[in-house]
């Protein structure tokens, strides 16, 4: 009993060790990128369209793929049932998407995982779903797995859709898809999977009816009494409810994990037409000033909205 719980807690850790990898090192690219060292370090060591570079990186990719990982499952299966049958079980099992279904596990496990070590709380985490041959709505789906895959999802996407704008001056294609693919893969599967394994997901009397439901959803206030799934205000006060309860260390270790969010603007302002490629302070300054005035400008609609709904 002992051993099965270390093994669970140390699969649990190195799912986590490699989705904080991941982070790491598309931020550290996209600093690379925004900054100009990358195109530095490449002019300057010439290793611009050297093909060692991408067969090295080709080698890496086919590791990256999971073959080498799954080599083990068709040992042991070629060994029992013969290697035709093993082959045959690996083949249908990717036909099956069981990659998609296990990276999407691996977004859960390191999502809560990591929540239990930064704030505690430590419990059992159902998925919350019924039968699969029943349809699940767009709301319930976005409710169990919004704060642990579909925004990380995003996240990922937008680092690599902007690392790819920025690199091409330099850098060969083809490099950057034996970078990237297996990333590309995960947050694709993140943002898409609850709906791919979901019953009737693309039908489009569903679609019409999770776009009611949504809107409904999203329009209702909470309050005392008002349960998550009936309110978005109220689903969102339970998702920060472990930040309420949570030490002040804790409480500061997420402020500067979000301090990430800032490279993007810091990045970004200085590539922009508008600042003349001036490295001005000044320039950094203005940008805060304009992302000021549209989040008032968001707030005033808000109240407005919220004043014409209380007349009526």
């Amino acid at each position: 009993m002992l051993s099965c719980y270390f093994t669970t807690i140390g699969f649990y850790f190195s799912s986590l060790i490699s989705v904080i990898g991941i982070y790491v090192f598309l931020y550290g690219q996209l600093y690379l990128v925004l900054s100009g060292l990358a195109r530095a370090l490449m002019l300057e060591a010439n290793v611009q369209n050297v093909q060692s570079l991408e067969t090295a990186l080709a080698s890496q990719s086919f590791i990256q793929l999971g073959l080498l990982t799954g080599l083990p499952m068709v040992m042991e299966i070629g060994l029992e049932k013969g290697f035709l049958m093993a082959l045959k079980d690996f083949v249908l099992m990717q036909l099956q998407l069981a990659s998609v279904f296990f990276t999407f596990s691996l977004g859960t496990k390191t999502h809560y995982f990591g929540r239990t070590i930064l704030h505690g709380g430590a419990k059992y985490r159902p998925t919350g779903r019924k039968v699969v041959v029943f349809h699940a709505s767009f709301c319930e789906n976005y409710r169990l797995y919004s704060r642990s895959h579909i925004v990380k999802g995003f996240e990922l996407l937008l680092l690599l859709i902007i690392y790819d704008l920025f690199r091409r001056s330099y850098q060969s294609s083809m490099a950057y898809v034996l970078i990237t693919y297996s990333v590309w893969f995960m947050s694709i599967t993140w943002l898409f999977a609850p709906f791919l394994f979901n019953p009737s997901g693309f039908s489009w009397e569903k679609i019409v009816d999770d776009w009611k439901d949504w809107n409904k959803w999203i329009k209702v206030q909470g309050g005392i009494g008002v349960q998550p799934d009936k309110s978005w205000q109220s689903w969102w006060d339970e998702e920060q409810a472990h930040i309420r309860r949570s030490g002040l260390s804790a409480r500061l270790i997420e402020i500067l994990l979000s301090l990430r969010f800032f490279l993007y603007q810091y990045g970004l302002v200085y590539h922009l037409d508008i600042s003349q490629k001036s490295k001005n302070f000044l320039v950094y300054v203005l940008s805060w000033i304009v992302l000021l005035a549209i989040f008032l400008l968001v707030k005033v609609r808000y109240f407005d909205c919220l004043l014409i709904h209380w007349k009526a």
